[in-house]
């Protein structure tokens, strides 16, 4: 059974995850939600005034009332770089998909692989799941390879599984983690 706490702060070698606020929208607006190389394959196009973001974090902060709302701010060296959450949720199979996105300027640095492994520690040693995975477009390489670093195990690719805002229709590759895997690693 899930003991569901929501989206606490946590600390990394480099980095502070923590929930986001409404005053984070230039930054993000900046450094990431209006860059096309960033979106391509996301669900959502560049957002084109900082305004837009701002009514996005304005939703995002009123959901963390909900105790399994899993969304962080990737903070780094004071600067909101990027984000990382639990984008889907099951309750009963104990499980939870994340998505996650960063500035290009941080791009392979290790920084997202940093991040991922410090929210599935918390995942699966705080809130109790037992599978946690990560889908990305074949096309986005740099997200398996983070999938990779994580422990992570290569469970397949679905063909054109989906359309991107632009149009195209893209492969999706799969990785997941087991619970048990994950305790071996911290052993």
């Amino acid at each position: 059974m899930l003991k569901h706490k929501g989206t606490q702060t946590i600390k990394t070698p480099r980095l502070i995850l923590r929930r986001f606020t409404v005053s984070d929208a230039q930054a993000m607006f900046d450094n990431w939600a209006n860059d096309e190389r960033v979106t391509r394959f996301l669900t959502w196009t560049p957002h084109d005034t900082p305004e837009l973001t701002k009514k996005l974090l304005a939703v995002w902060t009123e959901a963390y009332d909900k105790p399994d709302t899993y969304n962080w701010a990737m903070e780094l060296n004071g600067e909101v770089i990027g984000n990382i959450s639990v984008v889907r949720i099951s309750e009963q199979s104990e499980f939870a998909d994340l998505g996650y996105c960063m500035g290009h300027e941080w791009w392979n640095k290790g920084i997202m692989t940093e991040t991922v492994k410090a929210v599935i520690d918390y995942l699966f040693g705080e809130i109790g799941f037992n599978r946690i995975s990560i889908s990305h477009a074949v096309k986005n390489p740099g997200s398996g390879c983070v999938a990779q670093k994580c422990g992570m195990t290569y469970e397949g690719t679905q063909r054109q599984l989906y359309k991107a805002v632009y149009g195209e229709f893209l492969d999706i590759a799969h990785y997941a983690i087991l619970r048990e895997e994950w305790k071996d690693t911290i052993r």
